[in-house]
Parts: C-alpha cells; sequence; structure tokens
C-alpha cells in the first residue's frame, strides 16, 4: 500500500509548513488527486489516520478532492472530459487524444491552521 508513504511525505511538508507559520494547531489538509494518479482515496483517509497519531495532524482532517481526467481533443478544439480511463476518446467526437490535460494530479492544494 503506497498510499502510507505518500502520506507519510504529506504529514512532513504540512508540519514543516505549519511549523514554519507558527501554528498552533492544524485544522485541515486538503490534497488534490486525480483518477489517474494511481491511488485510492480510501486508503489514503486510512492510512492518514494511522499515520497522523503522535504527531502535528493528529484529530485534524483530510479532504480530498477528486478530479477527472481530462484531454484535449483537435478536432473539437476544447478539453473534455473523458467517459473512462480506459479509453483516451473524445466523447464527442470519438476522436483519439493523448492529450491529458488533467487526472495526474496528487498535490496538496492548502492546509488551514489556528495562529
Amino acid at each position: 500500500m503506497h498510499e502510507l508513504s505518500i502520506v507519510l511525505g504529506v504529514i512532513e511538508t504540512v508540519s514543516e509548513s505549519a511549523n514554519a507559520a507558527n501554528a498552533k494547531k492544524i485544522i485541515a489538509t486538503y490534497l488534490r488527486v486525480g483518477a489517474l494518479a494511481g491511488v485510492v482515496k480510501d486508503a489514503l483517509l486510512f492510512s492518514f489516520e494511522i499515520a497522523s497519531k503522535d504527531t502535528p495532524l493528529e484529530g485534524s482532517d483530510l479532504v480530498i478532492e477528486e478530479l477527472p481526467p481530462l484531454i484535449f481533443c483537435r478536432v473539437c478544439d476544447k478539453t473534455v472530459e473523458l467517459d473512462s480511463i480506459q479509453s483516451f476518446r473524445c466523447p464527442v467526437c470519438d476522436t483519439p487524444s493523448a492529450d491529458l490535460r488533467q487526472g495526474k494530479e496528487l498535490e496538496i492544494r492548502s492546509i488551514e491552521i489556528e495562529v
């Protein structure tokens, strides 16, 4: 379960940022996770609950925003959401596209702290 190692990195990064901001308490951490990032939301949440014990993040929330995969279709000349991650074809005109515009993200969007 590589989600645990991802969560450990998040905890380390957020702890350092909160410490630098002289935070008294970390309330929440907000992540953006793309559908093609290769992680499972429930596994991240489970890992966070275990890994945050005895850290500055203990008792805080992990909020995960799931992002759908978006591709650019050159025929339609617009960015469209894929119907399925199994087929990288425009859902409007059925043209194949490898121009992925969103879906591989795995990033800390923000943290909410009390100072």
